[in-house]
């Protein structure tokens, strides 16, 4: 079933065991893109890995941490709540990996969630990345072209936006995967840690 809203999302939240994971509802445009023009062809490519990535090409690691800890240094209203400034996060290399897994095994597997068919979530992709964690958080787009729209959308769902601008969190990353022929063509993953 298509998403009636522009963009589908979803925040997440589990507590066990002195772990917290935070995912919004999956957020996808309602029709998926011709990414055919983006010379995605046949394969699965992930962020800045060459040609066949052109929609996910754009994303540099210094623009994702501007757009963040612009917001967060200012603070930022999600939806109706306001939320005050945090400290800035930095990427974290561990959770690239864990972000790029998940965005590329939606990618190939044509499905949009934050658990994969076979049952793994967040927390098992951190780690499987070898990221220690006590608070994990994810936030996933798919059928956006770029990440300045990615991130419009997750700053535009108070969700997703209150997993940005959670305190706690000191670390992130951000991955994107496009598949040709896929039901939402570009899948994006935002991961959060505190380790």
């Amino acid at each position: 079933m298509k998403a009636i809203a522009p963009f589908l999302i979803a925040p997440f939240l589990l507590a066990a065991c002195g772990e917290r994971v935070i995912q919004p509802a999956p957020l996808a445009v309602q029709q998926a893109p011709d990414t055919s023009a983006l010379g995605a062809g046949a394969a699965t490519g992930v962020l800045g890995a060459g040609p066949a990535m052109q929609a996910c090409s754009r994303v540099v690691v210094e623009d994702v941490l501007q757009r963040i800890n612009a917001a967060r240094a200012s603070g930022f209203r999600c939806g109706r709540r306001a939320m005050g400034p945090v400290a800035p996060l930095k990427w974290d290399s561990s959770l690239y990996s864990a972000a790029e897994r998940h965005s590329v095994d939606m990618a190939r597997r044509n499905y949009f969630e934050h658990r994969s068919p076979d049952g793994a979530d967040v927390k098992t992709r951190a780690s499987a990345a070898h990221y220690k964690f006590r608070m994990m958080g994810e936030n996933i787009a798919a059928g956006v072209h770029s990440m300045p729209e990615a991130m419009q959308a997750w700053f535009q769902s108070p969700g997703h936006c209150e997993n940005i601008m959670t305190a706690e969190f000191q670390d992130v990353a951000v991955a994107c995967a496009v598949q040709a022929g896929s039901e939402w063509g570009t899948y994006w993953t935002m991961v959060l840690g505190r380790k």
